[in-house]
């Protein structure tokens, strides 16, 4: 039976959590719209789904973003989509490039694209298009060798591709997404041409380079790794900062207490990962007939564990629609868990920080222009697409 809850409605993508908390009491396992897909809600189940990917297959990837609308869509024939031991082969390619040391020798170049992207927050900017979405933006096209001209379009090229859905809004979406797919695809092969006749220091260069197990990579699997990070790298990045700052306007009081005391930071951004995660939901397929929490899934049943609704779990997370700057965030599924826990993840704390601290210093409150706030229409990512803000200076620097 499939509950009457739709996950991409506007009454719930503007407020999932009421509608998690009584999926999580009464059906906590069931089908919902859109096209029937299993939600798993509570923290325990959710958990169980992302480590068990032997009967939770990525494949769901596939069948989320490859409906027969799109036709062939990069991300979902990525090692996002894939199951180990191809995932591990593939993950292991790109961990330098993201790893504890590539990520504190970008540090200064992220501060200083965070400084200079803060002069354009004037009167009534739009945080996410001034800010939010510039910043990593610039951080994963220069980790990959990209054309910086090009940062205006990563955003929708993001959005036209993770918003897929099992059917299309309407003819004119669908041929928007297939338009995205096209370009996207014909610009990274382009790129991978120029790299394979003059490589350079950056991630394509290395990536063609690249033996796993003695075999280098075909082209389709390097256009299909690019386009991923390039997604990737931005999306939970953009949609953390602009949960946080959709929550600092509306807490003015906790803004201050951050520039009291700027060690408060990381936990800050930990709590938002958890109150507010910028992963929503992640597409498994059930590779055979299985039970979950006493409920009978078939084989081939589309599963979407819902971390959004697994951070705000009471049995996990006591008082969990509380912001709790002390709050034991340990086990938060914000970046998801296991062998597709995300690579991106420490990039992401990073220039989160750094952006937070570059704000703290120069505005004493910021405030939102308009009550209107719509969100991302996606299954598995939550962020606001535009936040129009007033930003009050720190009487110091007025």
């Amino acid at each position: 039976m499939t509950h009457s809850i739709n996950l991409l409605d506007p009454e719930f993508l503007a407020n999932p959590y009421p509608h998690y908390a009584e999926l999580r009491r009464r059906s906590p396992v069931c089908q919902v719209e859109p096209n029937g897909i299993w939600a798993v809600t509570r923290y325990e189940d959710v958990l169980h789904v992302l480590k068990n990917h032997s009967v939770f297959s990525s494949g769901g990837f596939k069948a989320a973003w490859q409906p027969p609308w799109v036709g062939y869509n990069p991300i979902a024939n990525s090692m996002i989509a894939t199951d180990p031991p191809q995932h591990t082969r593939l993950r292991g390619l790109v961990f330098r490039a993201f790893g504890p040391d590539a990520i504190a020798r970008m540090e200064p170049r992220v501060r200083a694209t965070a400084e200079k992207l803060a002069d354009g927050l004037v009167e009534g900017a739009d945080f996410v298009q001034k800010m939010a979405l510039p910043l990593p933006a610039s951080a994963i096209s220069n980790i990959l060798g990209l054309d910086e001209e090009l940062l205006p379009y990563f955003k929708q090229w993001s959005d036209d591709m993770i918003s897929v859905t099992p059917t299309p809004p309407s003819l004119e979406v669908a041929e928007r997404v297939r338009g995205t797919v096209a370009k996207v695809t014909g610009y990274v092969r382009e790129v991978i041409e120029a790299r394979r006749r003059k490589p350079t220091d950056d991630t394509v260069s290395e990536l063609l380079r690249a033996e796993v197990e003695g075999q280098r990579l075909s082209d389709a699997e390097i256009t299909d790794f690019l386009i991923l990070l390039l997604i990737a790298g931005m999306e939970s990045t953009t949609n953390l900062l602009g949960n946080s700052l959709v929550f600092l306007a509306a807490h003015p009081e906790m803004m201050e207490r951050l520039q009291a005391e700027p060690s408060l930071i990381p936990p800050f951004i930990e709590e938002m990962l958890r109150y507010e995660s910028p992963g929503q939901g992640i597409p498994r397929l059930t590779s055979a007939e299985t039970t979950l929490a006493g409920v009978t899934l078939p084989a081939g049943a589309l599963v979407f564990p819902m971390l959004g609704s697994a951070n705000r779990d009471e049995r996990k997370f006591p008082d969990p629609d509380r912001f709790d700057l002390k709050r034991n965030t340990q086990g938060v599924l914000a970046f998801g868990q296991g062998a597709h826990f995300c690579v991106g993840a420490m990039l992401a704390r990073m220039e989160s920080r750094l952006v937070l601290e570059t704000l703290l210093a120069r505005f004493q409150r910021v405030e939102r222009v308009s009550d209107d706030l719509q969100y991302q229409c996606a299954l598995t990512t939550r962020g606001p697409i535009a936040l129009p803000l007033r930003y009050i200076p720190l009487r110091s620097r007025v």
